[in-house]
């Protein structure tokens, strides 16, 4: 550890004792935890979305956001790092719930395009809770002065967009068309 020229606490990755002790920090740390168990869990919730989609252009969305998923775990990993604490996961309550609809919808929803219409829906439910959780994360990790913190999650912030915005148009432009074109069953 060093200090940082205005004073003599310690500070280490943009981190003083101060911070560390914080209000703030204890609920950056208790978001973070949330966040990590919520990207570890969509490692094994989006092969199921990806076998249940027909959608070869979804799919193809899904598995490209599946590495992406799999880089942002490494990516929370070192943020943890940065902060001097272990990675703990602390089940995200949120995202739990997410992936659950998302598996009835899976089960509900007739194979072709209406199942994909559901995929994408549920998809575009956890990319706005992860749009949300990171955007906190950001702004906590400004007012910590954790500027390098900050830069690794708005990578994954970018991310989180460009997966929600590729579903908008995968919708857009062919799911939900074709499903809309299919009469009801009912």
């Amino acid at each position: 550890m060093k200090t940082n020229g205005t004073n003599d606490k310690a500070y280490n990755n943009g981190v003083t004792d101060d911070t560390q002790s914080s209000k703030l920090m204890k609920l950056f740390e208790d978001e973070l935890k949330d966040i990590y168990w919520a990207e570890k869990a969509l490692t094994t919730a989006i092969p199921k979305m990806i076998k249940n989609a027909t959608s070869h252009e979804l799919s193809q969305a899904l598995q490209s956001h599946l590495s992406e998923t799999e880089e942002q775990v490494k990516r929370v990993e070192k943020v943890f790092e940065l902060i001097n604490k272990k990675a703990t996961a602390k089940k995200c309550e949120a995202m739990n719930g997410i992936i659950k609809e998302a598996k009835e919808i899976m089960d509900d929803c007739e194979e072709g395009v209406m199942r994909d219409a559901g995929i994408i829906a549920a998809g575009q439910k956890v990319e706005h809770y992860e749009i949300a959780s990171y955007g906190t994360l950001i702004q906590f990790a400004k007012t910590l002065n954790m500027e390098d913190v900050a830069q690794l999650l708005e990578q994954t912030l970018k991310e989180e967009k460009a997966a929600d915005d590729k579903l908008s148009e995968i919708a857009l432009k062919t799911v939900n068309m074709e499903a809309a074109a299919q009469p009801s069953s009912l």
